[in-house]
């Protein structure tokens, strides 16, 4: 065996997503990594191994025929308990276990667990009847958020301005059941109205060390109209969170979860991501995802200047504490997602898309939705794309973004015109 050989390791991402394509872009720059494979991956990684996420014996065995370790993108396999059957394999991998993962896979969990422990959130009822739900919105005198129990990709939360729409949303979900399971139990909560912000940490069940900042786009269309979507874009770092409110957030909402959690008899392992509204420089959690964010990844990982890997296995050995201040570049990133006309509802796939190999070089072409077929490539999903860019200043980043956006085609591209606009505002 050469000395190579011996000191390298071999990771697994899994997932198919953007998010996935980051990780993979961003670990396999790791002087101590040899191969990076991505399952099932995607037309833009490279060693895709054909295994869904959800197969987790056969993801098990891959990883143990190849020596690897493993990083979780998605939260299904999360919830599914990936980690937990790993780590009775005495596998190295990532992420939380399906304990831990309740955080995200279900928002009532979730949302008791806050009241509980007392970290900031918007007042909640629990129904899984429709009637009771309806009696209830039309006994408030505020605006409510209608949201699905279980994993919905994002999209089962639904933000009402009136009574009439929380009664549609109430039926949407509990009647005519649009997210299934998701849907068999819901929350409605008060409609915080404030600045939305993603703050993901990296934890290793004792301390929580913070991500960059950044803000995701959720709505379909500009100026956040249509409905909520997976992402449609993301920058990163946002002048929404100064360094006062990062440390409200890393000390009231982060610190706290990862405390909570560990007296309860959870250690939690892995991205923390607490979305948060920002009202009168107060946080509130909207809800908790336990991975990095997609697209925010895209963003944040092109900034960060430090050996990812390193930083992910001191997370599953509990070392955290001891490693370096992490460091970031002092550019702006953002990331325009592409996606297929018709999303978040139903899209057309296979058309070829060209001019992704013509951006410049500050900027990289994460990629989501899409195949390979022939020698070209496809699109294959909702989001299809994450352009992302460096600049020095959020203008210029936003500018190196949308010039490369410009590059790209296929028949039904479809893109909001102002992502990171809302960070020009603070500045």
């Amino acid at each position: 065996m050469s000395q190579r050989q011996i000191l390298l390791v071999n990771v697994l991402v899994v997932g198919s997503g953007g998010r996935e394509h980051a990780l993979s872009w961003k670990l396999s720059q790791s002087s101590k990594v040899d191969t990076v494979f991505t399952a099932p991956g995607n037309g833009g990684t490279t060693n895709n191994v054909p295994i869904d996420v959800d197969n987790l014996d056969g993801l098990a065995e891959f990883a143990q025929t190849n020596n690897c370790f493993t990083v979780v993108g998605p939260e299904i396999p999360l919830a599914s308990g990936i980690v937990d059957k790993f780590n009775q394999m005495n596998l190295r991998v990532f992420g939380p276990t399906q304990k831990a993962a309740q955080l995200e896979s279900s928002k009532i969990w979730a949302k008791n667990f806050m009241k509980r422990n007392n970290i900031q959130t918007a007042q909640f009822e629990i129904f899984d009847d429709a009637k009771k739900a309806q009696e209830y919105v039309k006994s408030l005198d505020y605006n409510v958020v209608v949201k699905a129990d279980g994993l919905a990709s994002g999209k089962g939360v639904i933000v009402c301005s009136n009574v009439d729409e929380a009664i549609s949303a109430i039926n949407t979900i509990l009647v005519k059941k649009t997210f299934g399971q998701a849907g068999n139990r819901i929350i409605v909560e008060e409609r915080i109205d404030g600045i939305e912000a993603s703050y993901i940490a990296l934890c290793d069940g004792i301390v929580a060390i913070p991500m960059a900042s950044s803000q995701d786009h959720k709505r379909i269309f500009d100026d956040d109209k249509g409905p909520n979507t997976g992402g449609m874009g993301a920058y990163s770092p946002t002048p929404v969170i100064d360094d006062t409110l990062a440390e409200k957030i890393q000390n009231d909402i982060i610190n706290k979860t990862i405390n909570a959690m560990k007296n309860e008899g959870v250690t939690f392992k892995g991205f923390l991501y607490a979305g948060v509204m920002i009202r009168n420089g107060e946080p509130y959690v909207l809800e908790y995802n336990v991975r990095m964010g997609d697209p925010e990844c895209q963003p944040i990982t092109m900034r960060m200047d430090f050996d990812l890997y390193d930083y992910l296995v001191a997370s599953v050995e509990g070392t955290l504490s001891s490693m370096p201040q992490i460091d970031w570049k002092t550019q702006f990133s953002v990331c325009v997602v592409l996606a297929s006309e018709g999303y978040p509802d139903s899209f057309p796939k296979n058309e070829e898309i060209t001019g992704v190999d013509l951006v410049s070089q500050n900027t990289i072409v994460f990629h989501a939705g899409t195949k390979r077929h022939d020698g070209k490539i496809l699109s294959d999903g909702g989001r299809v794309l994450g352009v992302t860019a460096l600049g020095d200043t959020l203008e210029s980043a936003i500018a190196n973004a949308y010039d490369a956006v410009g590059k790209i085609s296929w028949p039904h591209k479809y893109y909001r015109k102002d992502i990171g606009k809302k960070g020009l505002s603070y500045l």
